[in-house]
This record gives structure tokens, sequence and C-alpha cells, in this order.
């Protein structure tokens, strides 16, 4: 049960106009009371009347639905309820809700169990003999004891209170149904006022009962009359219908969120020359899930595809999306594509998934051995690169068509990636909201890592977590219109001492002079001990490149904290371990690499495939 002060503040309800506080309280509250029998007033004085009750009613009720419509949770639609009819239809309210509450077609169970969820009333304050209200019962009100003997209610089939819920319309607490469904909802024990002072509103979604309302009138004013029963109605049937609503909603936002960070990576490789962090913030509760979604894809040569893209709406069918796109983003890096022609083919899965499909797409690949990063962009904001000296610029790179648009071109630009600098790229979750546009944000971005990267001094790149939460922390609280990915990489390269590199021709003495060139390369770094192993996985791997080759074979060693070994040639068909048997001549060499290395591989590009694998260069 959630209870809060509740206050009347910012309405003028019936019982509290300020023309009407010196009336008693007899008059003063909800509706305006019937002449007295045998008074002066005649039959068109009691037409007024009347008339002026059923006036009240319809702007009461117009006012009431319209506090109940603005609420978008639960709590908010039960609260509505509360603060719209406490003091001004009735003097307290109990509302009850089944637990838990069922969610679209979800087929009811029985017995089912009701808890209450909120309760408000009025009270005396001894202050000033004011009427206000209080959210939390108290026991100084004998009146009206709103303390509940059990919070939970199990309401059994062909029981009291399952045959009042089950006949949906709502009745007054001293009918018969009423007396009997009263004790099992509220607990036995529990008095309800005599007379017309309580009625008992089922509370009726779409499809099934999912709570109850119990509105109660203090013996100090007018009961209930019969068109009360007509207002209660109308009160549960808007609450129920928007509990109904919340619940759908909050259930869908919550796959959403969960189907998209199920989609997003759960951990970044860790490749060769460079270091990779990341950060996801879902939109603020007021707004729905959104479609942004980061990936860093290790590809051949110890490259690296860091992507970053924003699917287009806020709903679930955009989560989707995304994990679709991803997908074929991650698919197509395998084939080892330039960054354009991804985007391209992003492009067209687009279109197959329908004509409004759009995103943004930033594809990027890093060689570490270049120095070198290849950029294609599809209507995405521009990445910030950050150097070693502390000078942030924002990369200028083609804008190009969102993704889905169709018939365009996209075009990539290669651009220098010094050892040191930080690479963010970002969704315009990050640099847009309503209180600013894009471009200010960049810019206001640009600042930032500037400022940041002046902490650390010239010679140091500040630490990546803490530059991540750095940026985010720009954020203001109005920033939070859009979902928020964010990718950074710090480029540390690899030293050209590190990196040999040959090319062999396809013949039977490749073998042997591969493994000739790998022994001096050892040597010459200092790897003496790898010579014997190294040797006989790099004949293995290359004895098969030339079986299947018909253009030169290439070879290439890289010395970072890891001792990798690539081996290229123009076949595009992988190698498969299997076990050899015993009259086999051959088959056995991805046996070996398999027990000798720590990892390998084999990626099938557009011009053939490489097969590479690792040693560990500590003993």
């Amino acid at each position: 049960m959630t209870e809060q002060p509740t206050s009347h503040e910012g309405r003028q309800p019936l019982a509290a106009r300020p023309h009407e506080r010196a009336r008693p309280r007899s008059q003063a509250a909800g509706h305006a009371a019937l002449p007295a029998p045998g008074g002066p007033a005649g039959p068109p004085q009691e037409l007024a009347t009347a008339a002026r009750r059923e006036g009240d009613r319809l702007r009461f009720v117009g006012a009431a639905t319209r506090r109940i419509a603005r609420g978008i949770d639960l709590d908010e639609i039960v609260l509505g309820l509360c603060r719209a009819t406490v003091p001004t239809f009735s003097d307290a309210i109990l509302v009850y809700l089944r637990d838990p509450l069922p969610v679209g077609d979800e087929r009811p169970v029985s017995p089912f169990v009701l808890r209450l969820r909120r309760t408000d009333r009025l009270r005396l304050a001894e202050e000033d003999g004011d009427l206000t209200v209080a959210g939390a019962p108290s026991a100084a009100d004998p009146q009206i004891d709103l303390n509940p003997t059990a919070e939970l209610c199990q309401v059994r089939s062909g029981g009291a209170l399952s045959e009042v819920l089950r006949g949906v319309r709502p009745v007054f607490g001293d009918s018969a149904a009423a007396r009997a469904a009263l004790p099992e909802l509220l607990g036995d024990g529990r008095s309800v006022p005599g007379g017309h002072r309580a009625i008992l509103a089922p509370l009726r979604g779409r499809r099934r009962v999912i709570g109850a309302a119990v509105f109660l009138r203090r013996p100090d004013r007018p009961a209930f009359e019969p068109n009360d029963l007509l207002v209660a109605a109308q009160l549960a049937t808007h609450t129920a219908l928007g509990i109904d609503k919340a619940v759908l909603y909050g259930r869908e936002a919550y796959i959403a969120d969960e189907l998209q960070r199920t989609m997003l990576p759960e951990g970044l490789p860790q490749p060769t020359g460079v270091r990779l962090a990341s950060r996801y913030l879902p939109a603020a509760e007021t707004a729905r899930v959104g479609g942004d979604w980061y990936d860093a894809i290790p590809l051949p040569g110890s490259r690296v595809a860091l992507v970053v893209g924003d699917v287009m709406g806020h709903s679930m069918t955009s989560a989707a999306i995304m994990g679709q796109l991803r997908t074929t983003a991650q698919t197509l890096a395998q084939l080892d594509l330039p960054p354009q022609e991804v985007l391209h083919h992003l492009d067209e899965q687009a279109q197959r998934l329908g004509t409004d499909r759009m995103a943004t797409c930033l594809y990027a690949v890093y060689d570490p051995v270049s120095h070198r990063i290849t950029i294609a962009n599809a209507g995405h904001p521009p990445p910030v690169l950050l150097h070693l000296g502390g000078r942030a610029e924002v990369l200028r790179v083609p804008p190009g068509a969102p993704i889905g648009v169709g018939g365009v071109d996209f075009e990539a630009v290669e651009l220098d990636a010094p050892a040191g600098a930080t690479l963010l790229l970002y969704t315009d979750g990050l640099v847009e909201s309503r209180l600013r546009d894009v471009w200010t944000g960049i810019e206001q971005l640009r600042e930032r890592l500037a400022a940041t990267a002046q902490l650390t001094g010239p010679d140091h790149s500040p630490p990546l977590e803490a530059l991540c939460d750095d940026v985010l922390d720009m954020l203001g609280p109005g920033d939070r219109d859009d979902d928020i990915a964010l990718l950074a990489a710090r480029f540390d390269g690899i030293a050209p001492s590190d990196v040999a590199y040959w090319f062999l021709e396809p013949e039977d003495a490749a073998p042997g002079r591969a493994r000739r060139l790998a022994r001096r390369a050892l040597d010459r770094w200092g790897l003496e001990e790898l010579s014997e192993s190294v040797e006989l996985l790099v004949s293995e791997v290359v004895t098969n490149a030339v079986r299947y080759a018909s253009r030169p074979v290439t070879l290439r060693l890289l010395r970072t904290d890891v001792l990798r070994c690539e081996v290229g040639d123009d076949s595009p068909q992988l190698p498969r371990q299997r076990r050899a048997r015993d009259t086999d001549e051959g088959g056995r060499g991805l046996f070996l690499v398999n027990r000798l290395a720590r990892r390998w591989g084999a990626t099938r590009l557009s011009t053939g495939k490489v097969v590479w694998f690792e040693l560990s260069t500590r003993g």
C-alpha cells in the first residue's frame, strides 16, 4: 500500500470554495443539500436545484476524468483518482488492484488476489477547522477508519465479492450484495458507514476486472444519491482503462528495453593495437525505448570495425530493427567489405524490412599497422578525434543519406589515426535535445573533450573509462529525450618494427621459405624460444594455403603482447579441422595448430581468406 500526503492546492472542490466556508459542513462538501421537506421552496426552485446538482456532477466528472487521464504510469493514475474524488465526491477512498496485474491476453486465474494500493481520506484540521486531505490514515478519526485489517484479499470464485466484481456496476454499501462483499474485501471487523454512505465500484479493464474502489462519506455529510452510482461507474471505468493502458505500456517498454539491451554486445573485444570503452543510456522515463546500438568487430589483419547506429523512432519495432541491422553489419564485416559497401548493403536490408525503416549509421575500420582509419557515414553525427596533445577536432566525413532512403551512394574517407589519439563515436541523443540543436551539442562535446584532456597534460591521454563518464556528465536534466550509445577507441597502433610481411609464391618450396623467414624475425625480436613451435605451425598453414592458391600467398607476423601469424591466399574455401585416419597422409595440420596455438581462426575475405594463430610470448 502506498500512502502519501495529498493536497487540494491548485483546485477548488465543491467542499472548499471560499464563499461556502461559512456554510454548515452538511452543505459544504459534495453537492448542494436538497431543501428541507415542507420548506418554502416550490417546484421551480426544486427543479433549479436539481439542474444545478446535475450540472455540478457533469462538471465534476469531466474534471475528474481529465485528471485521471493525465496519469502515465500506474501510481499516477491511482493518485489522480484519489485526488479527484477526495473531498469533492467522497471523504475517503480505498483502491484495490489485482496482484499481480494481468497484462494483455493473459488468461485469468482463480482465485485471484486484491492488494490495497492506496487510501486517501478527509480529516478536520485542528488549527482552523478547515477540511483538508491526508493520505495517511489516522486512528484519531473514528468516523472513517482506513486502517486495514489486511492489505491482501483473496477473491474466491463464487463468493460474495466475486459476484459483485463480476457484475461490474457499482453498488451502495448498504445493499445486500455489498454487505456480504465488503467484509470479505476490507477484512472482518471493519465497519462501514451505514445508509448510502459507501459505494463499492468494480474496476474493469478491457478484458477483466482488475480491482475495486470503495468511496466513503462521513455521517455529517449528505449521503450518496442514485445518480452518484453513475458518477462512481464513470470514475471506475476511466481509472480501469487507464490502468490497463499503463500496464500494457509498461510491459511493452520493459520488453523493448530488454530486447535492446540483449542485442547490444555484452562485452567489447580486445583487439591488437586499440583499447575500447562504451556506454549505453536508455531514454528518460517519459520517452519510449529507441534503437541506438554500437559494436566493435575484429577483422583480419588485426584491424577492427567500429560501428554506431541509430534506428529512427521509439518503439519495440525500432529495437527489433536495430537488432536486425546490427546482425547484418556483423555479417558484412566478416566479409571484410569496404565501409561504403557495408553501408550500401545495410541500406538494401533496411529497404527489405519496409519502406519506412530508416536509420543513421557510421562505420569505421581502424588498421593499427598503417595507423589509418577508413570511415563511411550514413546520415550520422560526425565522430570527434581527441589528439594526444589535447586538441579535439570534429572529423570532416561526408554526411551521406540515412540507411533506408535507397538509391544513394556512400563515400568513404581515409584519415590518419595517430598513436595516443582517441576516437569518439556517439548517437545524436548525446548532442541533441529540445534545449539545443545538434551542432551546438557537437561543439560542446568537442570543448568538453579538450577540457578533459588538459587535465592530464599534453603527454598523457585521459583514462578511457573516465573519459566516457566525463562525456556523459555534460548531459543536463532536459537532455534525455533519446537513448544514447557511446563508443570510444584509443589508438595504440603497432610499431613498424613489430611487423614482418612477405609474399610467397604458391610452390612446393614455399613452406620451407616461410620457416626460414619466421625464424629470422623471431631471432630479431628475441623470441628464439618460440622458433620450434612457430616453424611447425607456419609450415602447416602455408602448406594448406599453397595447395589451393593460384596467386602469391601472404605471410605476416605481428609482435604485441602475443605473437600473431597471418597467412592469406586467394581461395575462399575455409579450412576445417578433422581427425585424420591412421592411413591418411595429411589432414593433421589444423589438429596441430589447435593443440599448440593459444588461439586460431579463419576468416573469408572478398579476395580469399586469412588463417591466423596466436602464441603467447610469455613463458
